[in-house]
């Protein structure tokens, strides 16, 4: 039983598939966009892997790469169809796939609606493996000598002068442990014997940070040992100079810098969501009410 019947003429059915296929073109376009800012967050994560606790941040490039595949797969078979369907001949043997088709596309459109508020939600995730991830990176900063961490110096240095941070929370962090590789310790020393005898687990702790964490803008000399000793320096106060140190911790810092990219992300894939979301009542209207209902109308039969 027929529900409703739509009849073009030839001029409006050649513009309707024509708009509709353009559309669909621009949807592949939009598909494009969202693989690359997947493949451009995953490389951007992966630059800084060491300091990340486990691979549950790669969730997020991974969903948008899918999409974008997705989207330029449905939204360029989609244009098949509409530059098939001005043939009858032609249109014929798309007419079994249509339903599944649309089927598809619906669900295709509520996963990419859940990978946009996934780009919105990650944050606490996020801010969890970045904040083991450093802590534990910070630990192997010393460990120059050793195979496989050897380069966590150079990572842990490089992130501190690009994002302009100190530690995991803040330069006090660096207190905690022991960055200095024992190789570089004069063990006949008595300062350091008094200093590895003092702590419970035998490590030399300084209240030192890497030089990495000093602000080039400060207009003294970087204080980076005795930092919270006033009586070591000469007109000196840890508690208000702020330009000697980066005060910021690097986990706040990452956390700004990936989830400032995710929501910008998350608002480009919902913009394209509405706009699958607007192509696929079209499709349906040209192509696909056919399977929908028993009978709307028949490309191949317009008056």
């Amino acid at each position: 039983m027929a529900l409703l019947k739509v009849k073009f003429n030839q001029k409006k059915r050649v513009k309707l598939a024509q708009g509709l296929w353009l559309m669909n073109w621009f949807s592949v376009f939009a598909g494009i966009i969202v693989f690359s800012m997947g493949l451009f967050l995953k490389i951007e994560l992966r630059k800084r892997s060491e300091v990340m606790d486990n691979s549950e941040s790669h969730f997020v490039p991974n969903s948008l790469i899918l999409m974008g595949i997705l989207s330029c797969a449905f939204n360029g078979f989609a244009g098949k169809i509409c530059y098939d369907s001005l043939d009858p001949a032609k249109f014929a043997k798309w007419k079994p796939l249509l339903k599944p088709y649309l089927a598809l596309c619906f669900f295709f459109n509520i996963l990419l609606f859940f990978v946009a508020l996934i780009c919105f939600l990650m944050r606490g995730s996020l801010e969890s493996t970045l904040a083991q991830g450093l802590k534990n990176s910070m630990k192997f900063y010393r460990d120059t000598d050793t195979p496989g961490r050897c380069f966590m110096k150079k990572t842990i240095d490089m992130l501190q002068i690009e994002f302009k941070c100190c530690g995991n929370n803040g330069f006090k962090d660096w207190f905690e442990i022991q960055w200095i590789s024992n190789r570089y310790l004069d063990f006949s020393s008595k300062e350091v014997k008094d200093r590895i005898k003092s702590n419970v687990d035998g490590r030399y702790l300084v209240d030192g940070v890497p030089f990495s964490c000093c602000n080039p803008s400060s207009p003294r000399p970087c204080i980076q040992y005795q930092v919270t000793n006033n009586s070591a320096h000469y007109s000196y106060d840890y508690q208000t100079e702020e330009l000697n140190l980066w005060r910021r911790g690097c986990r706040e810092a990452l956390l700004h810098y990936y989830s400032s990219m995710m929501s910008s992300m998350g608002a480009i894939v919902l913009l394209v969501w509405l706009f699958e979301d607007k192509n696929l009542p079209l499709d349906m209207e040209v192509f696909g009410e056919a399977c929908l209902f028993d009978q709307c109308f028949s490309l191949s039969g317009f008056e």
